[in-house]
C-alpha cells in the first residue's frame, strides 16, 4: 500500500495560529486550511473596523496559505464562514465576493456565540492542489 503524505503548511504571509494548530495541512491532493481570522501578521492584533475589514484580512490570509499550500481560491471546493452575528451577513458576502467571484465554492456561514480573540468573522476551506478542471453540471 502506498504512503500519503501529510503536509504541514505554515508561511509568514499570513498571520500565525492563535492556538496549537497548523494553518493549513495537505493530505494528498486536498488541503485543509484552518480558520482564518483578520489578524494583522506583523502585530497578530484585528485589524481595525468592523466585519467588512475583518473579513478582508481574514481572505488575504487565507489567500498567503492557499498559495504555501500550491493552491489558490480557484481550487477552493468548500468554504464555511463564521460570524459572531449574523447581521452582518450581507457586508461580509460583498466582501467575499471580491475574491470568490467565479465558479464559486461550497459554502456554509453560522453565527456562533464566540470566536476567538473575540474577532467578528473567521473562515475556514477545504481546496484542492495540482491541475484542477472545473465542469459546470446543470
Amino acid at each position: 500500500m502506498s504512503t500519503i503524505v501529510r503536509k504541514l503548511i505554515s508561511t509568514v504571509n499570513a498571520a500565525k495560529p492563535v492556538a496549537p494548530y497548523n494553518q493549513a495541512v495537505v493530505a494528498d491532493r486536498t488541503v485543509y486550511v484552518s480558520g482564518c481570522l483578520g489578524l494583522d501578521k506583523d502585530t497578530m492584533k484585528l485589524v481595525a473596523g468592523g466585519p467588512t475589514e475583518q473579513a478582508e484580512k481574514a481572505l488575504e490570509n487565507l489567500e498567503a496559505i492557499l498559495k504555501a499550500a500550491d493552491s489558490g481560491v480557484d481550487k477552493v471546493v468548500k468554504n464555511t464562514v463564521f460570524l459572531k452575528d449574523l447581521n452582518d451577513f450581507g457586508a461580509v458576502n460583498e466582501v467575499y465576493k471580491k475574491v470568490f467571484n467565479k465558479d464559486f465554492p461550497a459554502r456554509s456561514c453560522f453565527q456562533v456565540a464566540k470566536l476567538p480573540m473575540d474577532a467578528l468573522v473567521e473562515i475556514e476551506c477545504i481546496a484542492l492542489t495540482g491541475s484542477v478542471s472545473t465542469v459546470t453540471v446543470q
